[in-house]
């Protein structure tokens, strides 16, 4: 709130002990006064000096303060004839136009301009003395130095009531009383551009991976492969692709989205990583499908490091380990204990599953990142994403891995891809300036290698269709629910046309060039309706339907392949499918393992043992997301996908599980698909989403699809059916 402004006599007495300052009896600001002359002093001495210093960077910010709320008094104070307001509101602009000059001499100074930037004790108590000076009354609370909000709690209110502490925790801390100090210099201020001011640069980065770069892949300069292998344990060999990444670690980087493709063994490289840069202790946040694989795969590449694999209430954890492995369900009971734990590395396995910033789950990882960095020597940990498929529908998908790496702070890039950008000359309005901005973030520590470039020897993969007919009752129930939603979209589309022309539209009219974004519109609304809907058909029931209904089918083309060509893997979205596969191949005389949701860990793996290992088991009947990430079941070279995904890289990521490292035989995988259903159509779309990563990743020029999820494509695809079928 303003201060309250009293005259002073013209004598300049005054029992306030600050300094006496003559103002004219009927100046009805006498603050601007004041303000004027420090503005001025600030002036002189940024001219003569070129810096300023800390206590011309406190004046600064409190001219600045001060002529905020002086601004606004005198705008608000009806008392005042409009030429008093006009010629104060000049005056205060003059002392405005001063601190701009000074800030152009001294750019260190702009962030003081910000009106969210908060004052400290030194600021607060040189605004009360300024006041005071003016003249002006002031409340009790504003005469006080107020002191610094206390820091916020380590764990959410939400989060705390869940927490639990491992027994063996405390222990360790006992153990190691002390902490080495942390002597690190750190940058004095933040990096403030000249060109690029004012720019919003975040929108800008993500559009120069939209237009991908003409052949280049996403993949920062690595070093080349070391002469001599010192990174391979005794009786592991690495490959050349793995090795490279190591040496870059070892030579200092410490932030990277390791984004090759499924089946290149990113987890060794990770692992082998913590052991190059000494970064222990480290703490690994993966899938609860893969949590034994991870503790397997420190032990085979780092067998003199010892690992804690976190289950439940983290009863058996041995808080003495070197590496920890927590899955993402369970990562809210421990957040308090990894959060203060002094941990140097942290490995986010798939972390596409980390894209929706609103989730707990994505909350709760980034925190953690945040505290290594505020707690790690120098301020710079071990940083790893991990995941082959990191754009999942829109290039905006990368928001989260790039915020959770420290690329992005604050809802901006990092002073080191700004200072960068600012180098080039460029600006968003410049055409060159894309290309040098998706190379700015590829060298922040994007890493790409796709398998036909650095694993030469790993045997081809397909996909091919198999097209079945639903002849049957359920088969023609699905056409008609079809047509059906079609149906209900064509009649919302045809209100909304009529609405926006002002007149019916109705017949051919409606199929004559159709208003795409409408179309889209109509679509997006049912989308969201399709949530709350139980007794309606929607495009989820739909393709539902489509799997039971596929189920016999798909399971009796994979008994026939398993007679000719050996093991197979069978992917399912639903649980129903699964169980219809299971009967269908055992009644075929077959055996088989199930990989689900449900299973606990060792449960999971012991399926996964036996499928790998005993010629007897023949099928693996797969959950496609408890199974399609982490897993490897390369002891096949041939996938059954019974069911679709919702997403491409969903399909991309299953069918990596038997398509990588150790595979001596080409890859297929058949898709099931329904003819004359949708089903169809989503393969299509799904095809059409390999581009994003494509482009965005891999240097291709092909076309990116549109952004909308399959659902609303899908949807979309119904209403043009419905559309074209509307009758004259």
């Amino acid at each position: 709130m303003p201060a309250r402004v009293r005259r002073r006599p013209t004598d300049g007495s005054s029992d306030t002990g600050t300094r006496r300052v003559q103002t004219r009896r009927d100046d009805p600001a006498p603050l601007i006064p004041v303000l004027a002359r420090r503005v001025r002093e600030i002036e002189a001495r940024i001219s003569s000096k070129g810096k300023a210093s800390p206590t011309n960077r406190t004046k600064f910010q409190v001219i600045a303060l001060l002529m905020r709320a002086e601004r606004a008094r005198v705008k608000e104070d009806s008392a005042l004839s409009g030429t008093t307001r006009a010629e104060l509101l000049k005056r205060l602009d003059g002392i405005a136009t001063i601190l701009a000059q000074i800030a152009a001499r001294d750019t260190s100074l702009l962030p003081l301009l910000d009106v969210d930037a908060r004052p400290g004790a030194a600021a607060q108590q040189l605004r009360r003395d300024w006041l005071l000076e003016s003249g002006a009354e002031l409340a009790e609370e504003d005469l006080a130095v107020m002191a610094p909000p206390p820091p916020e709690p380590l764990v959410p209110p939400q989060l705390a009531a869940k927490q639990v502490m491992p027994q063996s925790v405390p222990a360790r801390a006992l153990a190691n009383p002390f902490l080495v100090p942390d002597l690190t210099p750190r940058p004095a201020h933040e990096y403030l551009p000249s060109r690029l001011a004012g720019w919003e640069l975040l929108g800008p980065l993500y559009r120069a991976f939209e237009l991908g770069a003409g052949g280049d892949a996403a993949s920062m300069e690595l070093p080349p492969k070391p002469l001599i292998d010192r990174f391979s344990p005794l009786g592991q060999h690495l490959m050349v692709h793995q090795s490279r990444f190591l040496q870059s670690v070892q030579e200092g980087h410490r932030t990277f989205l390791l984004a090759d493709e499924p089946g290149l063994g990113k987890t060794a490289q990770s692992v082998l990583a913590a052991s190059v840069a000494n970064a222990y202790p480290m703490l690994a946040v993966v899938p609860n499908v893969v949590k034994i694989n991870w503790a397997r795969e420190v032990e085979r590449w780092t067998p003199q490091r010892k690992v804690s694999v976190i289950h439940g209430d983290g009863k058996d954890v041995d808080a003495f380990a070197d590496v920890f492995v927590v899955n993402y369900e369970i990562l809210d009971r421990h957040f308090a204990w990894l959060s203060s734990f002094g941990f140097r590395s942290m490995v986010v396995d798939e972390a596409h599953f980390i894209k929706n910033l609103t989730s707990q789950r994505s909350q709760q990882v980034l925190a953690l990142a945040d505290r290594l960095r505020a707690t790690t020597p120098g301020g710079n940990p071990l940083l790893l994403a991990l995941t082959g498929t990191p754009l999942i529908n829109d290039v905006k998908d990368f928001d989260a891995i790039w915020r959770f790496l420290g690329w992005i702070k604050g809802g901006k890039p990092v002073d080191e891809i700004v200072r960068r950008l600012d180098e080039t000359g460029y600006s968003p309005a410049d055409r060159g300036f894309y290309p040098e901005a998706r190379r700015a973030v590829i060298d922040m520590g994007i890493v790409r290698r796709r398998k036909v470039d650095v694993a030469s020897d790993l045997p081809e993969k397909r996909i091919a269709d198999i097209t079945v007919e639903l002849d049957d009752a359920l088969g023609q129930s699905i056409r008609k629910a079809e047509r059906a939603v079609g149906e209900r979209l064509a009649k919302r589309y045809a209100a909304l046309l009529s609405e926006e022309r002002g007149v019916t539209v109705a017949g051919p009219e409606l199929a004559f060039e159709p208003d795409e974004a409408l179309m889209r519109r109509v679509a997006a609304a049912e989308l969201k309706a399709a949530t709350g809907q139980k007794n309606t058909e929607n495009v989820f029931t739909l393709v539902r339907k489509i799997g039971q209904a596929k189920a016999t089918l798909a399971a009796d083309y994979a008994a026939q392949l398993s007679h000719s060509v050996g093991k197979v893997v069978f992917f399912a979205k639903h649980i129903d499918v699964m169980d219809t596969a299971e009967r269908v191949l055992a009644e075929a005389g077959l055996r088989t393992v199930s990989v689900r949701g449900e299973q606990t860990s060792t449960q999971r793996q012991h399926a996964i043992d036996a499928f790998q290992g005993d010629p007897e088991v023949a099928v693996a009947v797969c959950s496609l997301t408890a199974a399609g990430v982490g897993l490897n079941l390369h002891a096949a070279s041939n996938v059954v996908l019974a069911e679709l995904s919702w997403t491409a890289a969903e399909q991309g990521q299953a069918i990596d599980r038997v398509h990588r490292i150790g595979q001596d035989e080409p890859v297929t995988a058949w898709r099931i698909l329904a003819a004359s259903t949708i089903d169809s159509k989503i393969a299509e779309l799904i095809d059409a989403k390999q581009g994003l990563a494509a482009r965005a990743l891999d240097g291709s020029d092909v076309d990116i699809a549109a952004g909308d999820t399959l659902q609303l494509e899908a949807l979309v695809q119904l209403l043009r059916q419905a559309l074209e079928n509307t009758p004259d």
